[in-house]
């Protein structure tokens, strides 16, 4: 059994690319001043937590980031947490994407498994691609792991853990998702051993 216990999950900050309106998934754009920001503010709000393992995905937006939120910890690169190749839809805005391919663009909304991005990755193999990297982040023999990477790789492993997809809008850039275990179960958010009505 994995000794992991605590997952604390951050996406990248905002980058040159526009990654708040623009679809960058397998594209290798930096953080640019806001998001350098918005990751020291999340480096604050984490501040005084020490993690026995920092992992982040191999892109520049990601591993910045964990470099700054690691505060000179080594980070383990994991290539199974890069985000999803959206294929011709790399650097396109969902207004953009909508214009030009409507009906792939409705299936896409639809949020079916077996879409495939055009000229990209499927979900099927990206969900398996990830779960690929929390299995050896699992295996880690890590009590407590600092996880940095993309909207898309955080929503996975959130599922694949805690059977929560999230909403649409989480977590922002620079956004945080904690995952705990409560003995075989995974638990979105910080859970202690107070009942629910006791939680502030």
């Amino acid at each position: 059994m994995s000794l992991l216990r605590r997952i604390v999950l951050v996406r990248h900050g905002e980058t040159e690319g526009q990654s708040s309106v623009r679809f960058h998934g397998a594209t290798d754009v930096a953080l640019d001043a806001v998001g350098r920001e918005q990751i020291r503010a999340t480096a604050r709000r984490l501040d005084p937590e020490r993690f026995d393992v920092v992992a982040s995905s191999p892109l520049r937006r990601a591993w910045q980031s964990a470099r700054i939120l690691a505060d000179g910890a080594p980070i383990a690169l994991e290539s199974d947490f890069r985000e999803v190749d959206f294929g011709r839809w790399e650097g396109l805005t969902a207004r953009e994407i909508e214009q030009s391919d409507p009906v792939l663009y409705a299936d896409w909304q639809a949020g079916g498994e077996s879409f495939e991005y055009p000229g990209g990755e499927s979900r099927a193999d990206f969900k398996g691609r990830v779960e690929r990297g929390l299995g050896r982040l699992l295996a880690s023999g890590a009590h407590s792991a600092l996880v940095v990477a993309h909207k898309g790789v955080v929503r996975a492993i959130s599922l694949a853990l805690a059977g929560d997809p999230l909403d649409r809008e989480r977590p922002p850039l620079g956004g945080v998702v904690e995952l705990t275990r409560d003995g075989d179960s995974w638990l979105v958010g910080r859970r202690s051993s107070n009942p629910p009505a006791l939680e502030s």
